[in-house]
Parts: structure tokens; C-alpha cells; sequence
């Protein structure tokens, strides 16, 4: 968190919390949100990673037994012979290969053709109404929020941003919400001994009727929260090395506070770039969709790695995204906004190694306006996460009438 420097200037409550950031959030390329449990919660770290833009499933996990994915890419649609971990039907692009190892040990999956219930091509809307997930109702906080709700997961840094902040509506609710850029950067601007400027923002609102001083003092009990964290210098363990991009940054940071045993809940990393409607390329490096899967492998194994197996063993990481691509590629190499898309599922409790998919073909009949049919809602995919690794019971708290899905996608704690 950063205080803006405003010299010598006497500052009111508002101008206080108006310099520090906390009543707003600014968008950017790559954030992360964080809510720490309660102490009896007991389920799984959940990492919710938004690849927001509109990811392309059909490249990521490639319906490879499909021949109308073919003549529907003729440019752009990744070889057979490219792939790996081809199982005749599905196939992963080449430029996840940092991924094989968890791949092959079961701890990696895909779900194929999921979407949202009332799809919309326009970027704002669906992001809008993935991460509110409750259509159709008058519900109109974050799910991750009323997830944690109804965890019971609760404590000082009940939702943060860390990285280039987006809005906040993953955690939209009634928990409080800090935007940091880092843990090493979570700090107020200018406080010291002879500044002290969060003792005196303690006693600025001591006397505060809880409505009024319920931010700052939130902040205030984060700052003194991740204190401990932000002190002790980190290396990643067993030899990971996360890339230089700001996804393999916030990754760090994420399992540097599952490690430090903060009781981290829920972990939402927003990372953007994914709008390809031109050059989305070939499957080759120095093409857009290899090279940003590329980081999204390193990032992700690094990941993997510096936590371990038996960190892994109660994390579970998911990837969403607003919408897919259409089948049908562009003149420029790309593919314009479209539905059916894909997520990628990583962790201990994991059944790997195989995408699930209710798959509805790519034949022209059976497209929906031209776009991969949504036959998986992707609530239902997080339904059956949230049961069976996050002690959650009834799905209506969080998904208002769904149903989780029946995959066997993971293992119950």
C-alpha cells in the first residue's frame, strides 16, 4: 500500500485514506486479491487465477481428434504432431511444456467447453458477470466473497489486492479489501519514527463510529498482519525460479503467504493480455499465444515447484476467463471474441492427467453463432472444488441454483 508523500500538509480523516489508497483500486496488467481463514477453517488454499481478455481454449487444450477444428483454423490451429500429452481427442499446446511433469503426475487437468449461462462478447459485461457469478438474481457481491462468508474464513486481510489492482468484485461484499503491490511494497509512504504516520492513523479514528474508521482500520490490522511476512527475506524452495513477469511475481507472493502460515483462504490473480484477435499465431515462439502460454507455464510450475508436493497437497489452483474465442480463425491470425473455453486445474487433490469435457463437436451445426457450445456451466466446475477441498455444503450461498458438476474432478479432504 502507498501513501502518497503530502509534505507537511495537515491531513482530515478523508484526505488520509484519500492519500493511501484505500478508497479505490486501480486497474491494471496483473493483481492479486488474498483473504486469510479463520482459524478453524481447514480446507484448501483456492487460487483463482482470471486470464482475462478472452482466453483461447481451443489453443491451450486443442480438440486435436476434432476435424472440423482444422478447417475451421487452417493458419492457427495447432498440429497434431505438436502437441503433447495428446490423448487422440485433446492435446496441450507445446508451449506448456513446463507443465508435462504435473501433467503426467496427475496434478494438472483441463475442462473443456464451459462458459457462462447468459453469454456476451462484450469484455466489461462478461467480466462483470464472472466474477458476480449469481445471474438472473439481485445478488451483487463477488462469489469469492460469499464464499469466504460461508467458509467462515475471516481475519485482517480478508481480500487484498497485490499487483496492479483491478476492481474489486471478486471480493465485492461485505469484507473489508486492501490493495497492496507486493508484500515487500506493503508499507505506508513516509512513516517513520519522525513521521509516524500510522500511529496516527490508529488515533485518528480510535474515537471513529465503526462506519467511518472501519477502513483505516483495517488497513491498520493488515499492515501489523503481513509485518512478520514482509520482515523475513524469501527464497523459493526446491531450486524454482518464477519468470520476470508480473504473473510469476504475484504467484511468489501468493506462496510466500501459504507458506509463511497466515491461514490463507483464497488467493484471486488477475492476469490480462489474452484479447488476441490478431496474431495469435502459429504454435511456434515469437508467436502471441505461444509466448504467453509460455509465461503462464513458467509462472505456474515455478509455482508448483516452490511449494512442493506436500504444500500442494491443500492448494488448489483454477483458471477462469470471461469468454473464449470464436472456432472459425480471422484474417490476421486471430480468433474474435467467443463463448466455450476452457480451464486449467492444478493441485494435490487434482485428478490429472486428461482433460473432462461434455464435447459438443465444432461442426457448423453445432456451434452456437459460430461459437464452441457452453455444455459445462463453469460455476459447476468451482461447485465441485468449493465441496470437496473447501468444506463448503450447499452451493447457494455462493452459486444460487447450481449444481456442482460430476466430473470426479478432484478428491475429497
Amino acid at each position: 500500500m502507498t501513501f502518497f508523500d503530502c509534505g507537511e500538509k495537515q491531513l482530515s480523516r478523508r484526505g488520509l485514506l484519500g492519500a493511501a489508497g484505500l478508497t479505490g483500486l486501480v486497474a491494471a496488467g496483473v493483481s492479486t486479491e488474498l483473504a486469510y481463514a479463520a482459524p478453524g477453517y481447514t480446507g484448501d488454499t483456492l487460487v483463482v487465477l482470471s486470464l482475462h481478455g478472452g482466453f483461447d481454449g481451443l489453443s491451450a487444450l486443442a480438440p486435436i481428434g476434432d476435424p472440423d477444428y482444422y478447417k475451421a483454423r487452417p493458419a492457427i490451429g495447432v498440429p497434431k504432431a505438436q502437441v503433447i500429452a495428446g490423448d487422440g481427442s485433446f492435446g496441450l499446446h507445446p508451449a506448456l511444456a513446463p507443465l508435462l511433469p504435473l501433467w503426467q503426475s496427475g496434478k494438472l487437468a483441463g475442462v473443456h467447453a464451459v462458459g457462462q449461462p447468459n453469454p456476451t462478447r462484450s469484455h466489461f459485461a462478461a467480466m462483470e458477470a464472472m466474477e458476480n457469478a449469481a445471474p438472473g438474481t439481485s445478488v451483487r457481491s463477488g462469489w469469492l466473497g460469499r464464499m469466504i462468508g460461508a467458509s467462515g474464513a475471516a481475519g485482517p486481510l480478508a481480500a487484498v489486492s497485490v499487483g496492479g489492482a483491478m476492481p474489486d468484485r471478486l471480493f465485492a461484499g461485505s469484507a473489508p479489501s486492501v490493495s497492496m503491490a507486493g508484500i515487500d511494497k506493503f508499507t505506508l509512504a513516509g512513516d517513520s519514527d519522525k513521521r509516524p504516520r500510522a500511529a496516527a492513523l490508529r488515533a485518528m479514528y480510535a474515537d471513529a463510529p465503526l462506519l467511518q474508521a472501519g477502513p483505516a482500520l483495517a488497513a491498520d490490522k493488515a499492515l501489523t498482519a503481513s509485518a512478520a511476512v514482509r520482515s523475513a527475506a524469501y527464497t523459493p524452495a526446491n531450486g524454482a525460479t518464477y519468470p520476470a513477469t508480473e504473473l510469476g511475481a504475484a504467484l511468489r507472493d501468493v506462496a510466500r503467504l501459504i507458506k509463511a502460515k497466515v491461514g490463507l483462504a483464497t488467493a484471486a490473480v488477475d492476469c490480462g493480455d489474452w484479447d488476441m484477435h490478431e496474431g495469435l499465431g502459429q504454435a511456434v515462439k515469437g508467436q502471441r499465444m505461444y509466448d504467453n502460454l509460455t509465461d503462464l507455464a513458467l509462472a505456474l510450475a515455478a509455482f508448483a515447484t516452490d511449494l512442493g508436493p506436500d504444500g500442494m497437497s491443500s492448494v488448489t489452483l483454477l483458471t477462469i476467463s470471461e469468454f473464449g474465442r470464436r472456432v472459425q480463425e480471422n484474417g490476421s491470425r486471430g480468433a474474435d471474441h467467443g463463448h466455450g473455453n476452457a480451464m486449467l486445474l492444478l493441485g494435490g487433490g487434482v485428478k490429472g492427467g486428461k482433460v473432462y469435457a461434455k464435447w459438443p463437436g465444432l461442426a457448423p451445426g453445432a456451434l452456437v453463432a459460430g461459437d464452441l457450445a457452453a455444455t459445462t456451466d463453469y460455476r459447476s466446475v468451482i461447485g465441485e472444488i468449493l465441496q470437496k477441498r473447501c468444506g463448503l455444503g450447499s452451493l447457494g450461498p455462493v452459486f444460487p441454483s447450481v449444481t456442482p458438476s460430476t466430473f470426479g474432478l478432484v478428491t475429497a479432504r
